[in-house]
């Protein structure tokens, strides 16, 4: 057995959305580390775009500026990339948003930004960037589509996101029903649950690690060589039989949790 070609991404070209920092650097980074040609980030943030492009090379990231939480700025990407690719292997579709707020006071507003960015933007975003997929698609070798949920999809948690809670949720369903309908075409969709990673969108574990450790199993939040593997093994060969799936990549909080936890973070 050749674990090379078994988690090797040696040529391919892949985007990841929402790529500039948090959860989607650390895709990029592993998809690099794997052997990928080129990785296109989108972002609306250029700045922080740039930095990352300047952090690996600009050989090797190439930024697209996008507001994918409207079609004309999805179709744009899809344009953009279409001009300068005749394939794409791999599509991450990590672009989110979330929207905290008091119930008696939750707005129509952030609960349309929070479910079309969500939901809404990887169905379309997908769907546009088909063409692009069906061609580097072959017999052997599908392309990827990975959907990024959340733990907060399979379980309840303290804050009042309610819009996000659905959304993610949704995202694994949605999951399911894409796959059912790409594997036609072989392509292959999976979606990836993180739990605490530090991040803007997961300040507490990006400013209190510590305290976010303390009522994970595992003892310690998630780190990029962990997001990193799950992308990995989902793009290569090695994930090619993961249909539909969802990859929960959270030290046991979904699955291993127990009640004692929250009253003795030993365990």
């Amino acid at each position: 057995m050749d674990i090379q070609s078994l988690f090797g991404l040696d040529g391919r070209v892949a985007l990841v959305t929402g790529g500039s920092r948090g959860i989607g650097k650390m895709f990029v980074e592993g998809l690099l580390a794997a052997g990928c040609a080129r990785v296109y980030i989108s972002a609306r943030k250029v700045e922080q775009m740039q930095e990352t492009i300047d952090e690996f090379g600009a050989d090797k990231v190439i930024g697209i500026p996008a507001d994918l939480s409207q079609m004309d700025g999805m179709q744009q990407l899809a344009d953009t990339i279409s001009a300068k690719e005749d394939k794409l292997d791999i599509l991450i579709n990590n672009a989110g948003a979330a929207w905290g707020q008091d119930y008696l006071e939750f707005s129509e507003a952030g609960w349309h930004r929070t479910m079309d960015l969500n939901v809404k933007t990887p169905f379309f975003l997908t769907q546009k960037l088909h063409n692009l997929l069906v061609t580097a698609a072959s017999e052997g070798r599908p392309a990827k589509v990975i959907n990024v949920s959340s733990i907060d999809g399979f379980r309840i948690n303290p804050w009042e996101t309610y819009a996000y809670q659905a959304s993610k949720a949704g995202v694994v369903q949605l999951t399911r029903r894409v796959a059912a309908r790409l594997i036609k075409d072989n392509i292959v969709v999976s979606s990836i649950a993180p739990g605490a990673f530090p991040s803007e969108m997961n300040k507490a574990a990006k400013n209190a690690p510590d305290a976010s450790a303390a009522g994970i199993p595992a003892k310690r939040i998630g780190t990029a060589e962990d997001m990193a593997a799950a992308a990995i093994y989902l793009c290569s060969r090695a994930g090619d039989y993961v249909v539909g799936e969802t990859v929960i990549v959270d030290g046991g909080v979904v699955n291993a949790w127990l009640p004692s936890y929250f009253n003795d973070p030993a365990g």
